[in-house]
């Protein structure tokens, strides 16, 4: 098997483990048995436990990142674009893997590595949103950001409120509601040229 696909066939075995079990409860043996390959196999692709997690955390922030920021830039339209971003949090929170636990449930927060990458996400993704937000509004960079933090924050939030609680509402309805009042709020700012943030630009 070439090595990419080794790499990639490890984490996708890690990623299960770590998800079933958490970080400490899992163990490099369980990881390699669930991938069908020896340990010496594992270790020739990661030195540790800790660069395997800080691998598959590496991979889950870059995606919801993406993510993210194709939502933003997918439409002009302004209500649609917050449609399209909260989606994003729902559709990355019932992702069957879970991916989601590595960022947001980590029990390894105390790692420098781990709150490294898990605040890369809420930063990223919080900014990305404030990018759109100062260019439509001319707000000064910090309220745009604080403004980017709460709708991110309210999207990772209740996102995983809805998976834990069961997810006794379908999720594009959910991800509809949520949408539905971040577009109440936020269309309430005055625009740089005088208008309002509605839809359509």
């Amino acid at each position: 098997m070439p090595r990419s696909a080794r790499r990639a066939q490890l984490l996708e075995s890690a990623l299960e483990v770590f998800v079933a079990q958490g970080y400490h409860a899992a163990a490099m043996d369980d990881i390699a048995e669930r991938a069908g390959v020896s340990k010496p196999v594992l270790y020739q692709h990661f030195p540790g436990k800790l660069d395997l997690y800080l691998a598959l955390l590496e991979q889950a922030a870059d995606r919801i990142i993406g993510a993210t920021r194709q939502a933003l830039a997918s439409t002009p339209d302004n209500k649609q674009r917050v449609a399209a971003t909260m989606r994003v949090f729902y559709d990355y929170m019932s992702n069957a893997q879970g991916a989601f636990r590595l960022v947001f449930e980590s029990d390894l927060t105390n790692d420098d590595g781990v709150r490294a990458r898990v605040e890369r996400v809420e930063n990223s993704c919080a900014f990305a949103i404030a990018d759109v937000i100062q260019e439509d509004t001319g707000l000064p960079r910090p309220e745009a950001e604080l403004l980017g933090m709460a709708l991110a924050g309210m999207a990772q939030v209740t996102a995983r409120y809805w998976v834990q609680s069961g997810r006794s509402i379908p999720r594009d309805e959910a991800a509809r509601l949520l949408a539905q009042i971040s577009w109440r709020g936020i269309s309430g700012f005055p625009k740089a040229d005088g208008g309002k943030i509605e839809a359509g630009g």
